[in-house]
């Protein structure tokens, strides 16, 4: 298998794990749309990935962990997103702002803070470039 196939393998996986819309445990829907995906040329086996995640309002995710070696910084695009990441505090964040979580950090919570506007935030990941699937439900 040459590395272009290896790649596109790749890719397409990812597409089919993190695209179309995602619903959480309130019945309301999240979207998850893959923003950009590339290898880091300097850092071999190491790929660049951001997704947007639309939050409807008052919609959440389900707590959850993210890939095995990912390093992610989420920025916060529009609205507000209430977070908690391992025994931190549970904070929320407004457009502009951003917080990381690292490898194997539990996000168990990640939700539209407005029951009225929707919210939006962008997660680039750093990761290994065969790691996945990109984010684990916590049951």
């Amino acid at each position: 298998m040459n590395i272009r196939t290896t790649i596109a393998a790749t890719c397409a996986a990812l597409a089919f794990s993190i695209t179309g819309p995602i619903y959480a445990h309130d019945s309301k829907a999240q979207a998850v749309t893959k923003n950009f995906e590339a290898a880091i040329p300097n850092m071999p086996g190491k790929s660049l990935i951001a997704v947007e995640v639309d939050y409807t309002p008052g919609a959440a995710s389900v707590p959850h962990t993210h890939a095995k070696s990912a390093f992610i910084y989420a920025y916060v695009i529009s609205g507000a997103i209430e977070s908690k990441v391992n025994d931190g505090e549970t904070r929320i964040y407004r457009s502009g702002e951003s917080w990381s979580e690292g490898p194997g950090d539990i996000h168990s919570i990640s939700r539209n803070a407005s029951k009225t506007e929707p919210a939006k935030l962008l997660a680039v990941f750093v990761l290994d470039t065969n790691d996945d699937p990109l984010t684990t439900p916590i049951n």
